[in-house]
């Protein structure tokens, strides 16, 4: 069964809350070491979902916002001095129908945008952290179950990092929209 517009949903949705992301980021430990400090992660981790970033203007180019064609893009930060970090960590969700060109292809054009110099839209919450460009850029992949082989094939052999994703959390939610437990809209 292929992956579910419901999936992807989901899994962006969970990971956009900032603890949700800091569990993904345990997954793949190279990462979840980049945290400042897991004793204040309110202030340790920004989670930016379908994140923002402004292109500074060069001599041959004018300023610019573009998204980025990552699903959450995790910012380190500093809980004591209040600044960012130089770490950022680009979450990219296995989208329905996409293969593994498309998924790589995202990967590739945000690389191609972030060699710029630039500096993250802040959620409001955030707006008073420095947000300056990173040192250090670095993919994490979430692909499911139901994911194609070849995308975890092509993963491997481009030596990207990449988890996949148990969607029994999602199963118990459908489950209980089926049996009428579900929240009401």
């Amino acid at each position: 069964m292929p992956v579910q517009k419901s999936d992807y949903e989901a899994s962006l949705a969970e990971y956009s809350h900032h603890l949700a992301a800091i569990a993904l980021l345990k997954e793949y430990r190279p990462y979840w070491e980049m945290i400042p400090s897991l004793r204040r992660p309110n202030e340790s981790v920004i989670s930016i979902p379908l994140p923002i970033v402004r292109l500074r203007q060069t001599e041959t180019t004018p300023a610019q916002t573009t998204c980025l064609p990552c699903d959450i893009a995790i910012l380190m930060c500093d809980p004591e001095w209040k600044i960012k970090t130089g770490a950022e960590i680009l979450i990219f969700i296995h989208r329905p129908h996409e293969d593994f060109s498309d998924l790589l292809g995202r990967w590739r054009q945000t690389q191609v945008l972030l060699d710029k110099d630039y500096e993250w839209l802040m959620p409001e919450r955030h707006h008073h952290i420095l947000s300056e460009g990173a040192n250090s850029v670095y993919p994490l992949f979430v692909v499911f179950s139901e994911s194609s082989e070849r995308i975890q094939q092509g993963l491997v052999g481009a030596e990207l990092p990449f988890i996949i994703q148990k969607l029994e959390w999602l199963d118990e939610e459908e489950r209980r929209d089926e049996e009428g437990l579900g929240a009401r809209g």
